[in-house]
């Protein structure tokens, strides 16, 4: 009897092994229980140096963000004026012994800057580019089944090197990967959809193989289709033989019936299985999501998705997220996607860096074109404020071709990406250097995709126009910043060239909108920008006579630590000019009202190049009771008509004439004022604005009250200052503190201002406009996370998240 229970033992303790060897997760979520030191240690790349004392922290991780403003920080306006500096990561972490004879590598989503990264005290090597993906082969350096220790530094002490916002630290995932050493090689999977029918579409699937043995190996490729609803959509199955220590390319057309286009408004998305076996094994298997869709670009067209026409509504975005810096969660890069739906944009320019992986999934997802950028300069030095003597001109003979790479890559499955742009106002745009540099970095490009044209964004500050026309032949499609006004006679001298306005002011959206309605050739308009973000502080600002005067390259600005061009603010409320630019490109908006900012008496507001004139929701304006105001309507109706207090004031007629506004000036007295559209005689559709009496009650609205408990979801609450009849008070600045309990944290508060320097990493916060913002994320505890929100002479608030496992 006791030999039978010991051979049953044996038998589960074996079949144990055995699942734990079948289940190994090939990528490994690696971002939790990091320590962190702030300062530069020469031995903390060492295992056996201590740090019992640094801060434990989970990623990702931005440091900067958690700093003082202080114009003397060295990253000045450009960076926000928050502190940058050197600092060590530290992670701990013990090899099962069932990653014995596996390949394991450590995948870097993001580090900025000059990472470089230790395994047990081996230096693994130096990223120095920061918005670029890297991986590192830790297996030689492995002790399998004991305790090994990762240490980053992270040097980004070397300023100015960017013209907006950088963050600091290892601010995107990390993960482990392990694999056998016959395998998929990283970002070895290149799918495309090169024939489209409403009947069938071919999937066309690129594998890259590798086998890290001394022998040669046999395997069975197996790819698997599947639709939204899981569904098989089509498979296919090959043997392969590998060489010895070899990489080979596999290739596979799967047909899929009656397929589900990629749209905007129909992101219909599938996923591909793609396993290895050896023999009965499956020795290694990834999932990749895809989309089917067809993109042409033509003058004679413009710009075809699965052969309809599009016009490109865009946005160029910064990658960072407002109040939580450069640190990309994967919900604040999806609520940003969000944001840039809701407020009509159906693409948007990732300038001027590589993105993070979660916002290109939730563009696939939600449905937003892209435009990925690889990097704002070439060879030359940019300069904004002050000299870039550590941008990315110092590393580009080095690093170009593995950097723009590295771009196609990682994200050449993305279905929403339509173009890859190089570059943006490169410097030497007038030399014959650029031309060839050009022609260097498409052609690396087109190694990888051949599927996507190459752009880059080009503008001129009084060099002329047509210089740039042998740089322009060298992309497929060209990019225009700020010189739309140039594409009619371009087209005339180049007529095949195919253009869109890669950066525009926010000021002219109707004369870019009208341009690119009108003439094929012109696909499309990028605004700068689409979200107010951190750094190049200043720009889009508008000021009063006798205030410090100019424009945000012209001199120090503090305590303006952000720009104020987007359509979308830091807290993610839609500015007017949003409603504006939306109503001229979608009809999901017909009818929307604002009120300019009256001057005050004696000094006149100046507005900047990236600005528009300040203009709010609202009809709260004391001490201005019998003075003049403006009310402007935006309305894709034929006329509108204004009321105040039931009063008729006028008539006036928005159609394309009137670039769909209209003007109203009325004497100010508190109430309510109406604006309608009109159909012919027949009033359609109305919104208002009334007056609001002093605040009085705190509102709190959550963007989801229910998160996972992983200690990387996010709530976004919105504070907002309303008086007893739940009107919003919009000149509200009340201070409000904030109280957390449960199994959640406060890691930011927020407000619009981006004069107010107060911390973002804080539990108090100003009003501004009457509303303000805090960031919630969950532990990895479940249970019911309450935020309390009080203001002194106000009564408290509380809203309640749920946080589930």
């Amino acid at each position: 009897m006791k030999s039978f229970i010991t051979f049953i033992l044996v038998l589960l303790l074996f079949a144990c092994t055995n699942t734990e060897e079948k289940t190994t997760e090939r990528s490994q979520n690696f971002d939790m229980q990091w320590k962190f030191k702030l300062g530069d240690l020469s031995q903390a790349a060492d295992p056996k140096f201590d740090d019992a004392s640094w801060r434990t922290l989970n990623l990702p991780h931005d440091w900067s963000i958690e700093g003082d403003f202080d114009p003397s920080n060295p990253a000045g306006n450009d960076g926000a004026y928050l502190p940058t500096g050197i600092a060590w990561y530290r992670k701990q972490f013990t090899v099962p012994t069932s990653w014995s004879g596996k390949k394991v590598s450590i995948y870097f989503e993001g580090v900025y800057m000059n990472s470089e990264v230790f395994i047990n005290g081996h230096s693994l090597g130096v990223y120095p580019y920061g918005y670029s993906s890297f991986y590192y082969d830790l297996t030689p350096h492995l002790n399998i089944g004991g305790e090994n220790t990762i240490a980053v530094r992270v040097d980004n002490s070397q300023q100015k090197n960017c013209r907006w916002y950088s963050g600091s630290g290892i601010y995107r995932h990390v993960s482990m990967i392990v694999t056998d050493p016959v395998h998929i090689a990283q970002w070895g999977v290149s799918i495309s959809t090169p024939t489209i029918s409403k009947q069938e579409a071919t999937v066309e699937i690129k594998t890259t193989l590798k086998n890290e043995t001394s022998s040669p190996q046999e395997i069975t490729l197996s790819t698997q289709i599947a639709d939204k609803e899981q569904n098989t959509a089509g498979k296919s199955e090959i043997k392969v033989e590998l060489l010895p220590n070899s990489e080979k390319e596999i290739l596979q057309d799967i047909i899929v019936v009656n397929p589900a286009l990629w749209t905007p408004e129909t992101p219909n998305l599938y996923n591909a299985t793609i396993s290895l076996k050896k023999g009965e094994q499956t020795i290694d298997k990834t999932e990749n999501t895809f989309g089917i869709r067809s993109i042409e670009f033509s003058a004679e067209n413009g710009f075809l998705l699965n052969g309809e026409k599009v016009l490109l509504n865009g946005g160029c975005v910064h990658h960072d997220n407002g109040c939580l810096g450069a640190a990309a969660f994967d919900r604040a890069e999806e609520r940003k996607v969000e944001l840039l739906k809701e407020a009509g944009f159906n693409a948007v320019r990732t300038s001027h860096n590589i993105p993070s992986e979660a916002f290109l999934d939730a563009c696939d997802r939600l449905g937003l074109l892209v435009i990925d950028e690889a990097f704002d300069g070439w060879r030359e030095m940019k300069s904004a404020f002050t000299p870039l003597k550590h941008d990315y001109s110092t590393l580009f003979d080095k690093w170009w071709k593995t950097d723009v790479q590295v771009m196609v890559k990682r994200d050449k499955n993305h279905p929403s990406i339509i173009m890859w742009s190089i570059g943006n106002e490169i410097i030497e745009r007038t030399k014959p250097e650029a031309v060839e540099t050009a022609r260097k970095l498409a052609a690396a490009v087109k190694e990888i995709d051949t599927t996507r044209p190459v752009t880059s964004a080009m503008t001129t500050w009084g060099q002329g126009w047509e210089i740039f026309d042998p740089l322009m032949a060298e992309h497929d499609v060209c990019g225009y910043n700020y010189q739309l006004h140039e594409a009619k006679a371009d087209h005339k001298r180049v007529p095949s060239r195919i253009i869109y306005q890669s950066e525009s002011y926010p000021k002219d959206a109707f004369f870019c909108w009208d341009l690119v309605d009108k003439n094929p050739y012109i696909i499309g308009d990028f605004v700068w920008t689409a979200i107010d973000y951190l750094g190049e502080s200043g720009i889009g600002r508008w000021y009063y006579e006798g205030d410090v005067p100019g424009e945000h390259w012209h001199r120090d600005l503090y305590p303006w630590h952000a720009a104020y061009c987007g359509d979308i603010d830091l807290t993610g409320w839609r500015k007017p000019i949003s409603y504006y630019r939306n109503m001229l490109y979608n009809d999901t908006e017909k009818l929307y009202m604002a009120v300019r900012e009256p001057e005050k008496e004696g000094s006149k507001i100046i507005t900047t190049m990236w600005g528009t004139w300040p203009t709010w929701e609202s009809w709260t304006w004391p001490g201005h009771e019998g003075n003049e105001i403006e009310v402007e309507i935006y309305s894709k109706y034929e006329k509108v008509r204004l009321y105040c207090n039931n009063k008729l004031i006028g008539e006036k007629a928005t159609g394309r004439n009137e670039e769909f506004k209209a003007l109203f000036t009325l004497p100010y007295e508190t109430g309510t004022i109406k604006a309608v559209g009109v159909s012919g005689d027949k009033e359609m559709e109305s919104t208002i604005l009334t007056t609001a009496n002093n605040a009085s009650v705190i509102k709190l609205t959550a963007d989801r009250t229910e998160i996972d408990a992983d200690g990387q979801d996010l709530s976004f609450i919105t504070v907002e200052m309303t008086d007893a009849n739940g009107q919003l008070d919009p000149n509200a600045a009340n201070r409000l503190h904030f109280e957390i309990e449960g199994p959640g944290t406060i890691i930011a508060v927020a407000n619009s201002d981006i004069k107010d320097t107060d911390p973002y990493v804080a539990t108090s916060r100003k009003a501004f406009k009457g509303r303000a913002m805090v960031v919630l994320r969950s532990t990895d505890q479940a249970g019911d996370i309450t935020l309390k929100a009080s203001s002194n002479g106000l009564g408290d608030s509380i809203i309640k998240i749920q946080s589930h496992l």
